[in-house]
């Protein structure tokens, strides 16, 4: 079933609905511990049940809360459909089909290995090589290389209309649009070429002989023989990796992707999240939407309700004095004056501070809000989102 594209959004007046609808890739990002991975898969679902078609949501994170929340017992490197049951017992009936999918390391460079490599001995000798099978799945920015070449693949193969992805904690998610150029970079360095050479040529001039020979001692000759013939198998795929890494910057710049940061208003979580609006604005990548998680209520704003909580504080004592009989009749144990004063105090500076925070909320969602195409604000839930229903709760508003 095709998705419905409803008009595109006017810039800072657009909705989450109407950017997804006209997107294919929907990267997700910002710092730790605001909401993400949830917040990706909520965006996943809802598209899967308004917009129609085929929707992924693929995760990056580590974190395995993802499949618990889809109703799925795990889910790896290979795309696993939501079943319709699970949407069923949520008293929900998608347009669409929603499919997940969470990175395997290994697995993926294991098989980006039997794709690329030029022939089938170069592939089994990567394959086998020792090195290669320690580090594959650790090796730095491993694992946020195949991110970007498994995103790629899957996109390339044009079986979903929605891919939505949610990246790790921000400034490693820095490190997941630059991992595929910096290790087309690695593999054309002098360092490299300082470690193979010894391997690639019987000839080693007198400046550099002592620093193999400091080498050898330390780390031993069959590991400097498996790190040398790890990085030449490896070379002889440098074009593909420039070539694709070349492809997967074009398909981050293309029209039809677009980047949703995720944070709360607190200041750590906020400060990063800016920053990495301003780095996706400085890399000219489109910058769809920021959503802001855990915001206070509007009617702690109001200045009617905040004069009504100021008098209830100065008024305390004669408020408490006119309620002690009509509880007292309800239950006798209500019926204690001192008791009631201090909840009617508490509960209005309490409603005063909450009342605080909400402003500087406000004044923070003010100096976003010309940024991105789309500004969503979630509210505080009074229960963890752990099913398919929480996930629909906080969907819709986002859509809102």
């Amino acid at each position: 079933m095709a998705r419905s594209r409803p008009a595109a959004p006017v810039p800072g007046r657009g909705s989450l609905d109407s950017l997804l609808a006209a997107k294919e890739i929907v990267v997700a990002c910002g710092p730790g511990g605001v909401g993400k991975t949830t917040t990706a898969a909520a965006a996943g679902v809802m598209a899967a049940l308004r917009h129609g078609g085929k929707v992924l949501v693929l995760t990056v994170d580590p974190a395995r809360r993802l499949a618990d929340a889809l109703g799925l017992e795990g889910i790896g490197n290979t795309e696993r459909r939501v079943p319709a049951e699970a949407f069923r017992a949520a008293g929900l009936k998608p347009r669409g089909q929603l499919w997940a999918a969470m990175l395997d390391t290994k697995q993926s460079w294991d098989a980006l290995i039997r794709r690329h490599a030029p022939d089938e001995r170069t592939r089994e000798e990567i394959l086998a090589n020792p090195l290669y099978q320690n580090i594959s799945g650790r090796f730095i920015q491993s694992h946020d290389y195949i991110a970007m070449e498994r995103l790629y693949e899957i996109h390339s193969e044009g079986a979903y209309d929605l891919i939505v992805v949610d990246t790790p904690p921000t400034r490693n998610a820095l490190d997941f649009l630059d991992a595929p150029q910096r290790l087309a970079d690695f593999f054309s360095s002098r360092l490299l070429r300082w470690l193979i050479v010894p391997y690639r040529s019987k000839l080693v001039n007198l400046a550099t002989k002592p620093f193999y020979q400091i080498a050898d001692r330390i780390l031993g000759t069959q590991f400097l023989a498996d790190i040398s013939e790890f990085f030449i198998l490896f070379q002889s795929m440098y074009d593909g990796f420039v070539e694709r890494a070349e492809a997967v910057g074009r398909l981050l710049e293309d029209r039809r992707t677009t980047f949703m940061v995720v944070s709360t208003l607190e200041g750590v979580p906020l400060r990063e999240a800016e920053f990495f609006a301003h780095e996706l604005t400085a890399r000219r990548l489109h910058l769809g939407a920021i959503v802001l998680n855990k915001v206070l209520p509007t009617y702690l704003q109001d200045a009617e309700s905040a004069a009504v909580a100021e008098r209830m504080k100065e008024r305390a004592d004669e408020a408490a004095s006119a309620l002690v009989p009509v509880l007292a009749a309800a239950d006798p144990a209500l019926g204690d004056e001192a008791q009631i004063r201090r909840v009617l105090t508490e509960v209005a500076d309490s409603f005063l501070n909450f009342r605080v925070v909400a402003l500087r909320e406000s004044e923070e969602r003010s100096h976003l809000a010309d940024t991105p195409e789309v500004l969503a604000t979630v509210p505080f839930f009074d229960t963890d989102i752990y099913d398919l229903a929480g996930l629909v709760r906080l969907g819709e508003q986002l859509w809102e």
